[in-house]
């Protein structure tokens, strides 16, 4: 064995992480020895001690299972659900299937929620900050009319931006049933003193303003992406973390999907059933000039 020399501390060094620590006969988590864990802290707990470094009291760790379970699956209609079984027919093996799958989650599929937190949490910084102070109208308690204007604010700078307003509406549900018992469990942790709800209060104004004035048409309610993201960010993970802990609730429904697929017998799986003859596309093509 040689001595540890001067390039040792800078291999350490650059190396360095507060996450985990591995040597001969000793595994650590956070500072917490894995044999201390094992038997002891559930999944979800160990995923807070990794993120955050700490590990939760019980009803955090209960309210963001509760996120984690609800974004697990949403059908062979999902493109990294349907990416991932077609992969799982390929011959690439099943992790090599379910990071296909994973690999599909980005801004449009699967980016929603890590937005809404954003969209959120600057509601709430802005209110905070204070700003223009409207009058109030008769009977409207103290603090609404402000909230509202951020509200009103950030939501029109927004969809200045883009019509799409993530974590609001859904192509599929008239009503998402994963909202109400969701926003249910952090109407519970706000009134436990567990979260201090104003996430939940800006993302229930939101819905509020997107609903005003839609008698008769199809109502804009908040959806998976919306409610998971209150819980995130009630929670205090940031912004992005909200995406990842969606990724690894997701990724639980596509690895069922891919080893589902992988005893069906199918090869080269495609988008259509092999008895369906594929249609003539006549959308116009680009003309190249020639020379």
């Amino acid at each position: 064995m040689t001595a540890a020399g001067p390039q040792d501390g800078l291999v350490a060094q650059w190396w360095a992480t507060a996450v985990s620590r591995v040597e001969p006969g000793i595994v650590e988590l956070r500072e917490h020895p894995v044999q201390d864990l094992i038997g002891h802290a559930t999944f979800v707990e160990t995923i807070w001690l990794m993120l955050r470094g700490e590990l939760p009291r019980a009803e955090q760790a209960g309210l963001l299972e509760a996120a984690l379970v609800a974004g697990v699956d949403h059908g062979p209609q999902a493109p990294s659900i349907a990416a991932a079984r077609m992969a799982a027919t390929c011959g690439v093996g099943l992790n090599s299937a379910v990071a296909t799958g994973v690999n599909m989650l980005g801004d449009v599929h699967g980016g929603a929620g890590q937005q809404c937190v954003e969209l959120l949490s600057e509601i709430v910084e802005r209110h905070d900050r204070g700003g223009a102070r409207p009058a109030r109208r008769s009977g409207q308690p103290a603090g609404d009319a402000e909230f509202d204007l951020a509200v009103a604010e950030v939501v029109g700078e927004w969809r200045a931006r883009s019509r799409y307003l993530p974590g609001f509406g859904h192509r599929f549900h008239p009503r998402d049933p994963r909202r109400d018992p969701l926003l249910a469990l952090v109407d519970r942790a706000v009134a436990d003193g567990l979260v201090e709800g104003a996430h939940l209060r800006a993302a229930r104004a939101v819905e509020e303003l997107l609903n005003r004035g839609r008698e008769g048409k199809r109502p804009v309610p908040m959806n998976i992406d919306g409610a998971t993201a209150v819980i995130y960010a009630e929670l205090g993970f940031a912004a992005p973390l909200a995406r990842g802990l969606f990724v690894l609730s997701r990724s639980v429904g596509i690895l069922a999907h891919a080893w589902e697929e992988t005893g069906q017998g199918r090869r080269n799986k495609s988008p259509m059933p092999p008895s369906m003859v594929p249609v003539h596309l006549t959308a116009p093509t680009a003309r190249i000039a020639p020379g």
